[in-house]
């Protein structure tokens, strides 16, 4: 049985959640609290197996009480977030720096046509975060020389890469903030991301990153040419791609396992269009999306870097695409902004 805490100073909110949770027999919510004082004081004294967290609270707002829960007794926690107020999505995102592990919209009126969709999520999402073994893990750790996965291969070119492709999941938001803080505004090539998120958070999540980066972050539109130092990431449930002239390519082609936007359809574009001119990177997520599209960069002697699980949210992707061989260096989070530089310098 997974033992929840539900925080939320809304009534209406509070009561809809914890009868989305409980509809399933496998979850029982152990309490309920109405700012993020309860939530702390909830979380020390039930030690549930997750946390629900509002972030617009009384008292205590939702970056904060995950600050302290994550400081003092680590608990995974998703945030249930509104998606129309810019900066509650903003205060959500920093959350995930904080600790939490993603963010999810707050339901819709059980009324609406999405909320059924919404209320398998939260219950398919609450079961597979519980597991996770959370600590503080972002900005604690110092530099650590790149390895090499077990069974990786050196990259076969010798060519400068002249784009970057990424993907992530879980934790994702945050180890993006932190890889690009990192990298300079002359960087001298484009990047595209596909980051798996909540359907309504990535226009959020492009002017969050974007306010803790010299880079252009933006949402990508089809047709457009990648432009050197921005950061391009994949619409709500469109697949991001790149054609050999550089240009953006979307697409609504099925979805690869579970997933559109996929890392993997990504990686097999890059790859197709730039050859062995191309960096891929993995980062923290759980499954192994990602892993098929790195065949196509491995093959096409692409550089491919992958998160090390210390640093990792979920040491999934990462932990998936090195089992596969496909992997060049494994890299401390701090450490891949500076050997992207490198790499393309």
């Amino acid at each position: 049985m997974i033992r929840v805490l539900v925080a939320e100073d809304s009534p209406t909110a509070r009561q809809l959640i914890v009868e989305m949770l409980t509809s399933d027999p496998g979850i029982t919510v152990i309490g309920e609290a109405r700012n993020g004082l309860e939530a702390v004081e909830m979380a020390e004294r039930l030690r549930p197996d997750l946390i629900t967290m509002d972030v617009n609270m009384p008292e205590l707002d939702g970056l904060e009480a995950t600050m302290r829960i994550v400081g003092k007794v680590p608990t995974p926690i998703i945030i249930v977030s509104s998606q129309a107020n810019e900066s509650e999505v903003e205060l959500s995102l920093e959350a995930t720096r904080a600790g939490a592990l993603m963010v999810l919209p707050k339901p819709a009126s059980p009324t609406t046509p999405r909320f059924r969709e919404q209320q398998a999520h939260l219950v398919a999402m609450v079961k597979a975060m519980s597991d996770v073994k959370v600590v503080r893990r972002w900005g604690a750790s110092t530099p650590t020389r790149p390895q090499r996965a077990l069974g990786s291969h050196p990259a076969r070119s010798i060519e400068r890469p002249q784009m970057i492709a990424i993907g992530a999941s879980t934790g994702g938001p945050a180890a993006l903030r932190d890889v690009f803080y990192a990298l300079p505004a002359s960087m001298p090539v484009p990047v595209l991301v596909v980051q798996h998120i909540s359907k309504g958070f990535v226009d959020g999540l492009a002017n969050w990153l974007g306010a803790n980066t010299t880079l252009d972050v933006c949402v990508a539109t089809a047709g457009e040419s990648a432009r050197a130092g921005s950061v391009y990431l994949a619409p709500d449930d469109q697949h991001l791609g790149i054609d050999d002239a550089g240009r953006i390519k979307l697409s609504s082609a099925p979805k690869i396992g579970s997933f559109r936007p996929s890392a993997s359809y990504l990686f097999e574009s890059a790859a197709e269009a730039y050859g062995g001119r191309m960096a891929a990177v993995i980062l923290t997520g759980m499954g192994d999306d990602g892993v098929a599209g790195l065949r196509a960069v491995h093959k096409a002697g692409g550089l491919v870097l992958a998160q090390d699980e210390a640093t990792s949210i979920v040491y999934g992707m990462p932990r998936e695409a090195a089992r596969a061989g496909l992997v060049n260096n494994v890299l401390a989070l701090q450490d891949i902004a500076p050997f992207l530089v490198e790499a393309v310098a």
